[in-house]
């Protein structure tokens, strides 16, 4: 029996990407195991985004190495599969395939060369195909949420990205498409979706007859679908009718991710992110006018070359006037290729460690009061895990919080259930239920009861 094992790192899309391989994989007569120890194939799927990706890389690499006189076969998939290309069997020449998001649409054919014996397989596209979108073998591993990449790559050439040089560039799938695998996906039982995108909201229906907006109006009313997600926008194109459609399409989530990186527009300026501070409070300004309480997260960049107290502080304060609900802080490190890597990095490191703890101190007062504003209130959370040690069961609002809260059942991972928030703290909320839970399909809990192990394709 062939058999193999993924190991997934980085964003949401790496993990969907997972997906479409997992799912091609089991066309291909391959079986899923839980322990790279039962695998013949071990799959890594990487991401570059982060400081040292590809050492860490290689030395989860060298975990495996010691396996490889057991006849087992390695693969690197993913941004540091692009990113690197050939260097990777150089470096680890126990590997025997490389490659990128863009070539999994020829997994099929690299599966039968490995399998034919050989020992170094490329599939390093050009990523500019929109074959990528091709989601004929795409296992659901996800029991509780369907994602759909409406748009791949991106054009922004952020100066400390190096998403354009392992994505390529923007490709946007056609509305009809996305709207017939919404419908495919709650059809297998799923009622929640996430639209995913490099710059998601950069989105450009080839067939011209829906913007971004209406897209995710469109979805929003497909049989079956109770909740719409989306990430990750981009100030840029963030436009007064996504607010809208949050108004007006009761399955639009009440949580809009908006990335800003820093509070300065000097920084931004030198980060190339084509905003001001100004433009960018501007269009929170119109999620804060919303009829909808909309919860606001973003993420933000610390110690970018040339950062100075004054431009920290504009962060600081810029966090203070949106109030978000959550911030994914980061330290700035230089990326290959990126054009940041010719900008002498200034900022000594302790100075960037000092920032980023500020920052998420102060981040965390702000939660304490906005996760406050929920005591006593009643919200529909989906389940996503069972029973923990306390007894409680964990799932997620609509504005995209941790709910923790007891119930006198235990309710089916993917279902609703009305809980009354009793207790907050900066980063979750604690409920009881107060009503019995909707009950997904039979599709969805067959899943679950699967343990993931046996996906459904789409």
């Amino acid at each position: 029996m062939k058999t193999f094992f993924i190991e997934t790192f980085g964003c949401q899309m790496n993990a969907h990407d997972s997906e479409k391989v997992v799912g091609t994989l089991l066309n291909e007569g391959y079986s899923q195991v839980v322990d790279e120890a039962d695998a013949g194939l071990i799959l890594y799927n990487t991401c570059s985004i982060r400081d040292k990706a590809e050492q860490k890389v290689f030395h989860r690499l060298n975990e495996y190495k010691r396996m490889q006189g057991e006849g087992k076969k390695f693969a690197v998939l993913g941004c540091v599969a692009q990113q690197e290309g050939a260097k990777i069997f150089e470096k680890a020449p126990y590997v025997s395939m490389v490659a990128g998001s863009s070539s999994y649409r020829n997994l099929p054919d690299m599966l039968a060369r490995l399998e034919a014996g050989e020992t170094r397989i490329t599939g390093l596209d050009d990523r500019e195909t929109d074959q990528t979108f091709d989601t004929e073998f795409t296992a659901r591993t996800n029991p509780h949420r369907g994602y759909i990449t409406i748009i791949e790559g991106c054009d922004k050439f952020c100066a400390y990205c190096v998403v354009p040089y392992t994505r390529g560039k923007e490709r946007s799938r056609s509305s009809a498409s996305v709207l017939a695998e919404a419908q495919r996906i709650a059809g297998q039982g799923f009622t929640e979706i996430q639209l995913l995108g490099q710059n998601v909201n950069s989105y450009v229906d080839p067939s011209g007859r829906r913007s971004f907006a209406e897209l995710l109006a469109a979805v929003g009313e497909g049989n079956g679908i109770q909740r719409v997600r989306f990430t990750t926008s981009h100030p840029r194109h963030f436009t007064r009718d996504i607010v809208e459609a949050s108004d007006a399409m009761p399955a639009l989530c009440d949580h809009i991710h908006l990335p800003v990186q820093s509070g300065s527009t000097d920084i931004l300026r030198a980060m190339n992110r084509e905003y001001t501070r100004d433009w960018y409070l501007e269009r929170i300004a119109w999620t804060k006018a919303a009829r909808r309480d909309l919860s606001l997260t973003s993420d933000i960049i610390v110690g970018f070359p040339g950062e100075t107290d004054k431009d920290f502080e504009d962060t600081l304060t810029l966090c203070d006037e949106v109030g978000y609900d959550a911030i994914f802080g980061f330290k700035y490190s230089t990326r290959p290729n990126t054009p940041a890597i010719h900008m002498a990095d200034s900022i000594p490191e302790q100075v960037k460690v000092e920032r980023l703890a500020i920052l998420n101190a102060r981040q965390r007062e702000l939660q304490r009061v906005n996760y406050g504003r929920h005591l006593g209130q009643t919200m529909p959370v989906m389940v996503e895990h069972g029973a923990n040690a306390r007894g409680q069961i964990t799932g997620r609002s609509t504005q995209n919080k941790t709910v923790n809260f007891t119930c006198d059942h235990i309710p089916a991972i993917g279902s609703y259930i009305d809980v009354r928030i009793t207790q907050a703290f900066p980063s979750s909320l604690v409920g009881e239920a107060v009503s019995r839970s909707t009950t997904p399909s039979p599709v969805l809990l067959a899943q679950q009861a699967l343990n993931a192990r046996v996906p459904v394709l789409a």
